[in-house]
This record gives structure tokens, C-alpha cells and sequence, in this order.
């Protein structure tokens, strides 16, 4: 974890900083919004940005969208100060954390934002193959491929490989190649020098670099543009890159891990994939089978959720009754453990007491393909057929409207629950404010 303090934080930067390395992050510090700028330009990097409130975030904010450095940022400030900290949510800080600061809103701030390096659970015998193989090859530096249907945890398998690597101590960088647009992609992997193109104010490094002596992993690389490709593969042969608009090549010192959800054989014979960059990145082959081929796993990654978004959503302790643990036992799981996580989370906040029921489970079973009643099949039937002559942006707007709803207006928990990523549902909800639809604001104390 990379944590970038930016500004003065009204002199209680020490605390924050102690606070946080307490908690093993790597703590960084820039007085000005210019210098946090320069320092994730630098390929410094961070996974989590602490401003100041007096500092000007929208601006910073705003530097950030359009020069695409993607990094979480909430603000600190004096806790009487609630004009500027509403202001800063508005401008899209994730946060307000009122000064002195308290060690655990850091402590669930930073877990929150660290939550992709969970750890594997592998308590299925098909799981722990695999787990066997990673750890077998953790300590090379051979490239990996990670395979495997979407939402079967490629990412955390490879976060799993780096922290069991001899780069540990180094970054682990991700880039998912299927999110960014060819014609941006390249400057993201191999950064770019000022005045390279339209909008390049300054010098970018890009996530090549940025993981210098760590990982770097290209998740869903299978999309990747082909002219990229050969790219890629220049740098996975010759361990040098060159940044747009560059004049010489930079050497890099990285392990290479790819994810696909896709037979990359297959896209080798139908010619959207070069031979050559598979045979590169294929020196060993991790596949993780789905959610049904290790039902072993099902009931203890469950219970892992039940308990993180009980204590994430400030409920008591929760555990799945036994009647609500077969019924989880015995459905599908098509979105396989993205799915899981995101029923889970449902019914933790469905839920009344200390045990979930089946009925809080069986409220996503009907939609996500379980073992439905006659009665959810019927209710199921009515809602496709009041959904026949809607488009399919009118659809979303109504399934996003009414999470959020449900959700009181908690973005992060709606987004949780839809499963997109937080800055793509305020996206989505920007469009609707501008076309004069009325969006529940968020709790008091939330970020907007």
C-alpha cells in the first residue's frame, strides 16, 4: 500500500504519517498540489492520496481526470470546517477525515482501499492444486498466465504470486487492457514525454516503469491491440520500453503476469492474437477453475464476505444460518466468486439479527440463477415481460436509481452491490443530474 500525503494537513501530518506506516503502508508527502502532481507523474505512484482540505482539490482532482492518473483520494481537514469538506466530496474525493485524524478511520480507509490483497481461500482440493503450482513458481521470475472464467479471482491469484515473489517489497502494478482505449492504452504502459500529443502537459511515466522491480500485471491482455502487441513483446524480449514521443529506449526491471478470460489459443488461429507474445507470456499457466468445479470453497468464501461487509457496514457479528448455508451451497454461482461476494453483501444488508436467513440469500437467487420457488419464478417471468420494449441505457438507469435507493443513498455500497467500480457509478450518476433527474444524495458523512 502507497499512501501520497499532500499539504500541510493543519500540522498533524506526523500523526497521520505514524498512523498509517503503523499499518504498513509507505507513506510519501508532497506540500503542494503541483508537487502530488509531479510525484504520480514520476511513476512514484500511490494507491491511496490524502489531501488537504485547504488545498485546492478540485483542481487537483481535475489534473488528475485529465491526464487519466488513477488513484482513490480523500480529503483530511479541522472537522468544523463542513463547507470545505462538502465541497471537496462534491469534487470527487471519496472521503472527509476530520482532523486530529483517528487511527481506525485510517486503518478502515486504508484496508478498504487494500481490499483486492485478500488473501486466497483454498480450502477445495482443486483450489489447492492450483495454489500448489503458484507457489512453485512464485519465486521465479518466469511470466505467468492466469486463466479462468470472469470473476473467479485472476487478480487476486496474482497479487497472491507477487507477495509470495523475492519483488514483494517492490509494486505491484495492474492495468486492465480491456478498460483503456487502444489509442490511450500505450501512453498508460509506456508513458509519454511532454508535447507528445494533444494534452501531454508534462512528462507521464507510465505502469512499465512504475512497477520497475516489482509486477506489472495486464489483466484481460487478451484485448489488447495488435499493433501493442508487438510492442509488448519487444519489451518482454528485450526488457526495454520506449515512451511516446520518446528519443531513447528505458530499460525495466519486471516480472510480467497476464490475465484472460478468453482461449488464447483460439485467438491465435482466428488472428487477433500474435503467437509470439503468447509464447512469452505463457512460460506457466495458472488456471482457476469456477466457483462450481470447487464447491469445497463456496461456504468459507461466504462466511469471509458475511464477515468483512458486517464489519464494513457497522453491523454485528453475522453468520449464515444452516438453512441459508445449503441454499448458498446449492446455487449456480454463474458470476462465480464476484457474484458470491456481491449476494453476500446483499444479505448482510438485508439481513435482521445475527443470522442471515434464506430469505436474505433467496432475494439474489431468482436473478442470478439459484434454485428459485415457483413464486420467484412467476415474479422473475413479470419483471422480463415489463422490461420487453425498454432500452437497455433506460434499464440501467432504473437498476442503478434504485440501489442506490435501497442503499440510502450510499454510493460506495451501491456500487458494491451492482458490482462497477465506484468512479464509473458517479459517472453514470453525473449524466443523470445533468439530463434534470433526481438522484439521492448521499448519507452525512459519506462520500458522494
Amino acid at each position: 500500500m502507497r499512501l501520497l500525503i499532500i499539504g500541510p494537513l493543519n500540522g498533524q501530518i506526523s500523526t497521520a504519517t505514524r498512523f498509517a506506516l503503523d499499518r504498513g503502508a509507505k507513506v510519501a508527502h508532497a506540500e503542494t498540489v503541483l508537487q502530488g502532481l509531479e510525484a504520480l507523474r514520476s511513476g512514484r505512484g500511490a494507491d491511496l492520496v490524502m489531501i488537504d482540505v485547504k488545498l485546492d482539490v478540485r483542481a487537483f482532482l481535475e489534473a488528475c481526470d485529465s491526464e487519466r492518473i488513477r488513484a482513490p483520494v480523500v480529503a483530511c481537514g479541522v472537522a468544523a470546517d463542513a463547507n470545505a469538506a462538502a465541497d471537496a466530496i462534491r469534487a470527487g474525493a471519496r472521503e472527509f477525515i476530520p482532523l486530529p485524524p483517528d487511527a481506525e478511520m485510517i486503518g478502515a480507509i486504508l484496508a478498504a482501499i487494500a481490499d483486492d490483497q485478500r488473501e486466497l481461500v483454498a480450502a477445495d482440493s482443486a483450489m489447492r492444486d492450483v495454489l500448489r503450482l503458484a507457489d512453485a513458481v512464485a519465486a521465479s521470475d518466469a511470466s505467468i498466465l492466469i486463466g479462468g472464467e470472469s470473476g473467479v479471482g485472476k487478480e487476486v491469484m496474482a497479487r497472491y504470486v507477487h507477495s509470495h515473489s523475492k519483488r514483494a517489497q517492490a509494486p505491484f502494478i495492474a492495468v486492465n487492457c480491456a478498460a483503456i482505449p487502444d489509442n490511450l492504452l500505450e501512453s498508460e504502459l509506456f508513458g509519454h514525454e511532454k508535447g507528445a500529443f494533444t494534452g501531454a502537459v508534462a512528462r507521464r511515466i507510465g505502469k512499465f516503469e512504475e512497477a520497475h522491480g516489482g509486477t506489472l500485471l495486464l489483466d484481460e491482455v487478451s484485448e489488447m491491440d495488435q499493433r501493442l502487441q508487438a510492442k509488448l513483446l519487444r519489451a518482454l524480449q528485450e526488457r526495454v520500453i520506449d515512451r511516446v514521443g520518446g528519443a531513447k529506449p528505458v530499460p525495466v526491471d519486471i516480472r510480467i503476469l497476464a490475465t484472460s478470460n478468453r482461449d488464447l489459443g483460439q485467438a491465435v488461429r482466428d488472428g487477433v492474437f500474435r503467437q509470439d507474445l503468447l509464447y512469452r507470456l505463457n512460460v506457466v499457466t495458472l488456471r482457476i477453475p469456477p466457483l462450481r468445479e470447487r464447491k469445497g470453497d463456496i461456504l468459507p468464501l461466504a462466511q469471509a464476505f458475511v464477515e468483512k461487509f458486517a464489519k464494513a457496514n457497522q453491523r454485528a457479528a453475522k453468520r449464515l444460518s444452516k438453512e441459508a448455508a445449503d441454499l448458498v451451497q446449492s446455487m449456480a454461482w454463474r458470476g462465480n466468486v464476484r457474484e458470491l461476494e456481491n449476494a453476500m453483501h446483499r444479505a448482510v444488508l438485508l439481513s435482521v439479527g445475527e443470522e442471515i436467513g434464506p430469505e436474505a440469500v433467496r432475494t439474489s437467487e431468482g436473478l442470478w440463477g439459484g434454485t428459485a420457488s415457483d413464486e420467484d419464478r412467476l415474479a422473475a417471468e413479470a419483471a422480463s415481460r415489463a422490461l420487453v420494449g425498454r432500452t437497455v441505457a433506460a434499464v440501467e438507469q432504473d437498476l442503478i436509481l434504485e440501489t442506490l435507493d435501497h442503499c440510502l443513498g450510499n454510493r460506495t455500497h451501491a456500487a458494491a452491490i451492482l458490482g462497477i467500480s465506484i468512479r464509473t457509478l458517479r459517472n453514470k450518476l453525473k449524466l443523470y443530474i445533468d439530463a434534470g433527474l433526481e438522484v439521492r444524495p448521499p448519507p452525512t458523512g459519506c462520500a458522494a
